[in-house]
């Protein structure tokens, strides 16, 4: 891209359907998609991508984590790629990365679904998991440059999810094998030392476009409150709350949510609307 980043993305499904572009959330990478591109890339075009300071991508080379750059990582990918609107989804940071796109490029994206997103300001009930609180902390932050031990990997991910039959040694491993790619351990201790953001109700206001938010009502990442902050200040909102589900919903049950996705898009009539 034009700042020198190489971005790992995978493009699937026909060419000349309605895109859909999908972002992972804070240290995860694209296969966390896996179960929603299985189910929707027969009828459409799906696209996801490894952010920067995440998965194969690797760092940005100017260090710059601001949700202005993520954002901008977007359009530059679908310009690549030669799509110029499609629905856009995103998890957790990703989430936030996606409504900031929105707010920023209304012309181009058809659809929200915000997958128990960041960005509404709401308070946290918990410290999250122990990655993302040792990540924040100074001095300890500097030192997982260099010591990232797989147990911490697993204590984080069981401490993300309510389902943990989905954190299976696979899963670890390609979690602790991707922060320790060249320049993604550093990465995450920039992102976690900079300033978090939230939106508020007015700007929430001006996204018009239809918005699916799921949410797991046993985040203790993001908490349930933080879907009905979203719900009740998009214009055109529909939320889904999934039982005895964490951080999430699209691999704690992902069948079910990538059912409820592919009715939504159904309605949506997206395919009259296609490039």
């Amino acid at each position: 891209m034009g700042d020198g980043v190489t971005v790992h993305l995978r493009d699937e499904g026909p060419k000349d359907a309605p895109a859909i572009i999908l972002l992972h959330g804070s240290n995860a990478d694209l296969h966390t998609w896996q179960p929603w591109v299985d189910a929707l890339k027969t009828r459409y075009r799906v696209i996801r991508f490894d952010q920067v300071g995440h998965g194969l991508t690797g760092p940005d080379p100017n260090n710059d984590y601001s949700v202005a750059n993520f954002a901008s990582d977007i359009g530059e990918v679908a310009d690549k790629l030669g799509v110029q609107s499609f629905v856009l989804g995103g998890n957790s940071m990703g989430g936030g990365h996606a409504v900031a796109y929105a707010l920023a490029h209304p012309d181009r994206v058809k659809g929200l679904i915000l997958v128990d997103a960041a960005g509404a300001p709401i308070a946290k009930k918990s410290k999250g998991n122990i990655g993302f609180t040792l990540a924040r902390t100074p001095v300890i932050n500097r030192i997982m440059n260099y010591v990232t031990p797989r147990s911490m990997i697993e204590q984080s991910l069981r401490e993300t999810v309510s389902n943990e039959a989905i954190v299976t040694d696979a899963m670890i491993d390609r979690y602790w094998e991707l922060l320790r790619y060249p320049g993604n351990r550093d990465a995450t201790r920039r992102r976690f030392s900079g300033k978090w953001n939230t939106f508020s109700p007015q700007q929430m206001a001006e996204i018009k476009v239809p918005a699916l938010v799921i949410w797991g009502e046993d985040d203790r990442l993001i908490p349930v409150e933080a879907g009905l902050w979203y719900d009740k200040y998009l214009p055109n909102s529909r939320l889904v709350v999934y039982d005895g589900i964490g951080h999430l919903p699209h691999e704690e049950a992902a069948q079910r949510s990538a059912a409820y996705v592919a009715k939504w898009l159904d309605e949506m009539n997206l395919a009259s609307a296609a490039n």
